[in-house]
C-alpha cells in the first residue's frame, strides 16, 4: 500500500505563488507516475498535471501551462506543484494521486485547499 499527504495549500492573492507537496510513504516504490487534480467548489474534480515516477515525462491542464511545474524528488519519495501566477479560478481543494503500471490512479491524498483571491 502507498499512502500520500499533500501540504503546503493556503490562502495567498492573486499574483502570488505557493508550492504543493505530497509525500509518499509505504511501498512508493510501486508507483509508476503521479499526478495533482482539484476541485473547485461545484465542479468535478479535474486534472492539472501529472509526472512519471521515473523519467522526464509531464503533462498540464491548458489553463495552467506556463505558470505551474510539477516535479519530484525521489529521494524524498515528493512530488510538488509549483504554481506561480494564481489567479482566483485556481482556488479549490488540491488532490495528489499516485499510478501503478496501467496509469490507473488508485491512490489518493486527504487533499489540501488552495483559496486565491482577488
Amino acid at each position: 500500500q502507498v499512502h500520500l499527504v499533500e501540504s503546503g495549500g493556503g490562502l495567498v492573492q492573486a499574483g502570488g505563488s505557493l508550492r504543493l507537496s505530497c509525500a509518499a510513504s509505504g511501498r512508493a516504490e510501486i508507483l509508476r507516475s503521479m499526478t495533482w487534480r482539484r476541485q473547485a467548489p461545484g465542479k468535478e474534480r479535474e486534472f492539472v498535471a501529472d509526472i512519471a515516477w521515473r523519467g522526464d515525462k509531464t503533462s498540464y491542464a491548458d489553463s495552467v501551462k506556463g505558470r505551474f511545474t510539477i516535479f519530484r524528488d525521489n529521494a524524498k519519495n515528493t512530488v510538488y506543484l509549483q504554481m506561480n501566477s494564481l489567479k482566483p479560478e485556481d482556488t479549490g481543494v488540491y488532490y495528489c494521486g499516485g499510478a501503478l503500471i496501467g496509469g490507473v490512479y488508485g491512490y489518493w491524498g486527504q487533499g489540501t485547499q488552495v483559496t486565491v483571491s482577488s
